[in-house]
C-alpha cells in the first residue's frame, strides 16, 4: 500500500516573471511591464500540478530560509501537497528570471541556489518518502548525482518519470530506468547528440528509445505529442486554446501524466489526459497558479 501517489524530487524556485514586446537580443535593452513574483521551480510546479488533480503528492527539495522560500512552501500547502520532505537551508532560495512576449512564449534564466544543494545524502536521507511512492517524477534543475541517487533509491516496483530539463547527457543508469523519458524537441536533440540524424519527431522517438528508456514521450506543442515503447511509436493529438503563457505548462504535462501511469493508465491514455492538462494551463498567467482542478480538465 502506498501511502503517496507521486514523490517529486526536483527545484523550487521563485518565478520572477516581465511581460515584453520581445526579446531583447544580444547587447540590447527592451522596456517591459510590472514584475511579478511566482512560487515556482519545476519540481514545485509538479507537485502542485498533481496535487490539483487530487493526486495524493509529495516533495522532496530545498529551499533558503528567506523570503521566497516561505512563499514557495505556502504554495505547496495550500494545493495540498506534502512539504515534509522540503529542506530548509543552505543558501538563498533558487530564482527564474522569465519573460513572456505577447504570443505566450517565454525565456528563463534560472539561479539554482538551494536547489543545487539538494544533495545524493538528502535523497538516502529521505528514502521512507520512495518506498511510500508509486511514481517518482524527477528533472535536472538538481544535481545530476542527485538524480542518479534517486535512481538508486526506488522501490522495487516504483515506477521512475524523468523530464530532462535543461538537458544534458545522461548516464545509461538513469536512461534505463525512465518509464517513460519525456522531452521536447531541443531536450530531444540534446539527449541525443550526434545520434540526432533525423528531422522526424517519430524518429527522435525510436532513436531515443534505442539509448535505454523503457519507454519516451515527444511533447510537440500544438502538434501533440508522440509516444513510445516497445509496441511503436504513437501520436497524441493536442488540445486548441488560445494560449496566454506557456510558463509552467511542460510541468503540468508531466505531473498528470505521471499520476495517470501510476493509476494504472496506458502511456497513450496518460499522454492524452496530459495534454488536457497542459492546455488548460496556457489559458492562465504563472505557473503554479495557472494549474487545474480534475473538474477543470473535465470540462475542457
Amino acid at each position: 500500500m502506498y501511502d503517496y501517489d507521486l514523490l517529486v524530487v526536483g527545484s523550487a524556485n521563485a518565478d520572477l516573471v516581465i511581460d515584453v514586446e520581445r526579446r531583447p537580443a544580444a547587447g540590447e535593452t527592451v522596456l517591459g511591464g510590472d514584475l511579478a513574483v511566482h512560487p515556482g521551480g519545476k519540481g514545485a510546479n509538479q507537485a502542485v500540478a498533481a496535487a490539483r488533480l487530487g493526486a495524493s503528492t509529495a516533495l522532496l527539495a530545498r529551499v533558503g530560509d528567506d523570503a521566497y522560500g516561505r512563499l514557495l512552501l505556502d504554495s505547496l500547502r495550500a494545493a495540498g501537497v506534502d512539504t515534509v520532505g522540503v529542506l530548509v537551508g543552505g543558501a538563498a532560495t533558487g530564482v527564474a528570471l522569465i519573460t513572456v512576449d505577447p504570443s505566450g512564449d517565454n525565456s528563463i534564466v534560472v539561479s539554482p541556489g538551494a536547489n543545487a544543494r539538494l544533495t545524493p545524502a538528502d535523497v538516502r536521507a529521505a528514502v521512507s518518502l520512495f518506498l511510500a511512492s508509486r511514481v517518482v517524477s524527477t528533472q535536472l534543475e538538481i544535481p545530476l548525482e542527485t538524480v542518479v541517487e534517486v535512481v538508486r533509491n526506488l522501490s522495487p516496483d516504483g515506477r521512475f518519470v524523468l523530464n530532462p530539463s535543461p538537458p544534458r547527457p545522461l548516464p545509461s543508469q538513469v536512461l534505463a530506468a525512465c518509464d517513460p523519458l519525456i522531452v521536447n524537441e531541443h531536450e530531444a536533440r540534446v539527449i541525443l547528440g550526434d545520434a540526432c540524424v533525423s528531422e522526424d519527431p517519430e524518429d527522435w522517438a525510436r532513436l531515443l528509445l534505442a539509448k535505454g528508456p523503457r519507454s519516451v514521450v515527444v511533447t510537440l506543442g500544438a502538434q501533440g505529442a508522440l509516444v513510445g515503447d516497445s509496441s511503436g511509436v504513437t501520436q497524441v493529438a493536442s488540445v486548441k486554446v488560445d494560449a496566454v503563457d506557456t510558463t509552467g505548462a511542460g510541468d503540468a504535462f508531466t505531473a498528470a501524466l505521471a499520476w495517470k501511469l501510476g493509476s494504472g493508465a496506458s502511456l497513450t491514455e496518460a499522454a492524452a489526459y496530459a495534454a488536457r492538462v497542459g492546455a488548460a494551463a496556457v489559458t492562465r498567467r504563472g505557473a503554479q497558479e495557472s494549474y487545474p482542478t480534475a473538474r477543470e480538465v473535465d470540462a475542457l
